[in-house]
Order: structure tokens, then sequence, then C-alpha cells
């Protein structure tokens, strides 16, 4: 029996971005995530301002998504985030104890 935990992801995406780029990169990680996961739950902030300035930008286009998957995963997640132009912010938590 495989080991499931569930998590929360943050990304925040740069929001020069076109709506068609936002767009691209929102399914992008929610498609990574349904392949080595279940989505419980997507949510769209939108643009919203910045706590603090990060590359110059006081706004950012943030996604909330909930998952359960393989402890392993989460690592390869911020690992793609990392290397994705486009992403300002990302974190990823395990919601169960």
């Amino acid at each position: 029996m495989e080991l499931i935990n569930k998590y929360e992801t943050v990304f925040v995406l740069n929001p020069e971005l076109s709506e068609d780029a936002t767009k691209a990169l929102v399914e992008k990680f929610t498609g990574l995530i349904a392949q080595n996961g279940t989505i419980e739950k997507i949510d769209e902030w939108g643009k919203r301002k910045l706590a603090y300035l990060i590359d110059d930008y006081t706004e950012g286009y943030y996604v909330v998504v909930n998952f359960a998957s393989a402890p392993a995963f989460p690592a390869e997640l911020c690992r793609i985030y990392n290397i994705t132009d486009g992403v300002l912010r990302s974190i990823v938590v395990r919601t169960d104890k």
C-alpha cells in the first residue's frame, strides 16, 4: 500500500504575463499535480497585492491547490516551480498530520 499525504500549494505568477500565458501556467501545474496525485480543490485568487516587493512587482497572480499525493512528489513540484519562468514565489505545505 502506497503512502498518500494531503498537501496545499500556493504559487504566485508574474502579473505582467498575458491572460493566455497565465492560463497555460496554471494548467501546466494543475496537470502535473493531477498526473502525480489527486486534486481536491483549485482556487484561483487572481491578481492580489503582494506583502512586499518581489522582483520589483507589487502584485502577483495567486493560485491555491489542495491535493493528495505520494511524499516524494512535492519536492519535484518545488523543483519545477523554481525552474519555470513566470513564477515569482511558491510553497508546498503538508496539511495532514
